[in-house]
């Protein structure tokens, strides 16, 4: 059986003093054990008062990028050591905010992935459609050639390793959505073409959904038979609305 994990992605939001009123909601509002697995990707200056805040709880934290080289004269660039020495435990690579902000391609979140893997890191492999493609039909093709750009690169064993998140674009702050049915649908392709590579595999890799999870229709998106979690933004801001959704898990 794969655990359900909830994984708030933050953004640029945060301050000290709001994370620690977030997080301190957050820790007392989760039961003592759970079913599912509770994260939080915060930007890089504060994933230090994450380690200090969370180590005690259940709650697992995380970054939103990662460099994908080891170090040296990269201005700006985290390495994943540099995660680990956070005590990160999970990293988010290919977002589509990075994928159109700043123009990674299939290749550099691949090498990315590669990166996270090297320093023991969980990447989160997102993958997702714009609202153009969708309406071409493009969207197995989109989702398959970024999903299938990481598979290139690693091993079986890797395969294991990773977490697989689906954010329909489209479906991000634009008042549209997709059904439950409809994120099953790509859910389930991008586990059969994890599993034309080795289908063990595929069984076990966590496919989280992205596309503006919130509490009022989590309980229906994670019913579905290969939706194993999400991938949360705005609703992992407000620690009412994050636990609600870890209590739909």
């Amino acid at each position: 059986m794969r655990r359900t994990l909830i994984a708030g992605n933050w953004k640029m939001n945060g301050s000290f003093a709001a994370n620690r009123s977030l997080l301190s909601e957050i820790v007392a509002g989760l039961p003592v054990s759970s079913d599912c697995d509770v994260l939080v990707c915060a930007p890089a200056p504060y994933l230090t008062q994450c380690a200090e805040l969370l180590t005690a709880s259940l709650v697992k934290w995380g970054a939103q990028d990662v460099s994908e080289h080891a170090q040296g004269a990269f201005t700006g660039e985290v390495a994943a050591s540099m995660l680990v020495d956070c005590g990160c435990r999970y990293v988010i690579v290919g977002h589509s905010e990075r994928r159109a902000y700043h123009a990674e391609s299939n290749a550099v979140v691949a090498r990315k992935t590669l990166r996270a893997l090297s320093e023991n890191l969980i990447p989160i492999v997102c993958v997702g459609e714009t609202l153009a493609q969708r309406e071409s039909g493009q969207t197995e093709e989109v989702v398959a050639a970024q999903l299938q750009a990481v598979l290139d690169v690693v091993d079986v064993a890797q395969i294991t390793q990773l977490v697989v998140a689906y954010e329909p674009v489209w479906a991000i702050g634009t008042g549209k959505t997709a059904t439950p049915q409809m994120a099953q649908d790509v859910h389930a392709f991008l586990r059969q073409q994890i599993a034309l590579k080795d289908v063990a595999a595929a069984a076990s890799v966590q496919i989280l959904y992205g596309g503006s999870m919130k509490p009022e229709n989590a309980k229906d998106l994670l019913a579905m038979a290969d939706i194993d979690g999400g991938l949360i933004g705005g609703a992992a801001l407000k620690s009412a609305d994050f636990l609600a959704i870890a209590a739909a898990a």
